[in-house]
């Protein structure tokens, strides 16, 4: 999963902004029409959503099983070819322009918004998959520093663009782990592939049950009735980064000592939670409770896809409440923003389950809610939410949408 993790000052900046809802959504003749104004000539539009995930998290990069569904606000990139080995890129959210050149993009993050797309950049650069230079501008809906995968959106945005401009093809799956391997060696997150796959291979109107070591999925569909409801908390703390690489550094640990006893485990989904349950005496504390998180969390999300396949929302909103406790106890990666937001969905009338969703220590929760109440849940929420802590929430109603395509070709 891929957790927005960006420079404290350029999360502040879009903040302020943070809703897709607050402002007209950009069109694609907009972009089309900057990427005239910047560079002339005639351009392509792509596309790539932003995702919220259900249930299962910090289980990708434990090989685990996840439920996200693709966000209907994307980010946007406008490209034309070049005849050099440049490519050149306007953030129209930074109003920054960026030129890199492919033959000199050393891995390792910087902090700056560029390195998602350096990053994609150089592995197609590296494969022989982009070989000339191209004009880039991009535009983004989805809301940064809000743990709904603005980065996975601009990777895969970014690669569909670059390959159409070289004319060359890549399938999703490879695009899904070009971009994740860029964020593992260009941003500095070693995230596992939820975010990238999802923004690829999203569906509208369905959640797609990944399995994330074979990369099989199952698409499931959202029953009609209930709505996805997004609150940002609209806070994040400083520590996200690193903790979330220290969080895989445990269950690697776990996964090296539980390997003592059972030699086949490669990684924690291969662990039942009784043999966990067995060999936990082995296990420091700390590493014991990550463990424990992502063994049950996985049991959860299978457990959800099946109460989901059956309209059982009930069933499905517990475990949601019950994921939120586990990340909040044995993960250590709620906050006490978040763990507000949840109780107080839990008090509201037709919420069916609440949960942080995405890497944690601020960003949203996401809420399953019947349809009529989507609106008494808001003005609930956003009341009770800044009575309690004083900030204003951003909050999103969703649909499930597909992913990551070609939305215009623009003439010069």
């Amino acid at each position: 999963m891929v957790f927005d993790l960006v420079l404290d000052v350029t999360i502040t900046k879009f903040m302020k902004n943070a809703s897709p809802l607050d402002e007209p959504l950009p069109s694609v003749p907009s972009v089309a029409q900057q990427f005239r104004l910047r560079y002339g000539g005639p351009c392509r539009v792509f596309r790539a959503p932003g995702r919220v995930n259900l249930i299962g998290e910090h289980t990708d990069y434990n090989d685990g099983y996840v439920m996200p569904a693709a966000l209907d606000f994307y980010t946007y990139v406008a490209a034309g070819a070049r005849s050099d080995r440049v490519i050149s890129v306007h953030s129209l959210d930074f109003d920054e322009t960026i030129d890199l050149e492919l033959s000199a993009l050393a891995p390792g993050p910087t902090g700056h918004w560029s390195d998602y797309v350096r990053g994609v950049a150089a592995l197609l650069f590296g494969s022989g998959q982009v070989t000339t230079g191209a004009n880039l501008v991009i535009k983004g809906e989805v809301p940064i520093g809000a743990g709904l995968s603005s980065s996975a959106a601009i990777e895969v945005a970014a690669a569909f663009a670059l390959l159409a401009v070289n004319r060359t093809n890549l399938n999703r799956r490879e695009i899904a782990a070009i971009c994740q391997h860029a964020e593992h060696e260009y941003a500095g997150t070693k995230c596992g592939i939820m975010d990238q796959f999802i923004s690829c291979f999203g569906a509208a109107n369905h959640a797609l049950l990944l399995d994330c070591r074979s990369l099989t999925y199952e698409r499931v569909p959202i029953p009609d009735g209930v709505q996805i409801v997004i609150c940002n908390s609209m806070v994040k703390h400083e520590l996200a980064a690193g903790e979330y690489n220290l969080r895989r550094k445990d269950c690697e640990a776990g996964v090296r000592i539980l390997q003592e006893h059972l030699p086949d485990v490669r990684a924690l989904r291969d662990v039942a939670f009784d043999q966990l349950q067995h060999f936990s005496r082995g296990l420091p504390e700390r590493i014991y409770r990550r463990c424990r998180h992502v063994v049950s969390e996985n049991a959860r999300t299978l457990e959800a896809a099946d109460a989901l396949q059956q309209k059982n929302l009930n069933r499905f909103g517990d475990l949601m409440y019950a994921s939120h406790r586990s990340l909040r106890d044995d993960y250590d990666v709620s906050c006490p923003e978040l763990d507000v937001l949840v109780e107080l969905a839990r008090k509201c009338r037709g919420v069916f389950g609440a949960r942080m969703t995405g890497g944690g220590f601020g960003g949203c929760t996401v809420n399953l809610v019947s349809a009529e109440a989507v609106a008494s849940f808001q003005a609930e929420l956003s009341a009770g939410y800044h009575e309690a802590t004083g900030i204003q929430p951003a909050i999103y109603v969703c649909a499930a949408a597909d992913g990551a395509d070609e939305v215009g070709a623009q003439p010069a």
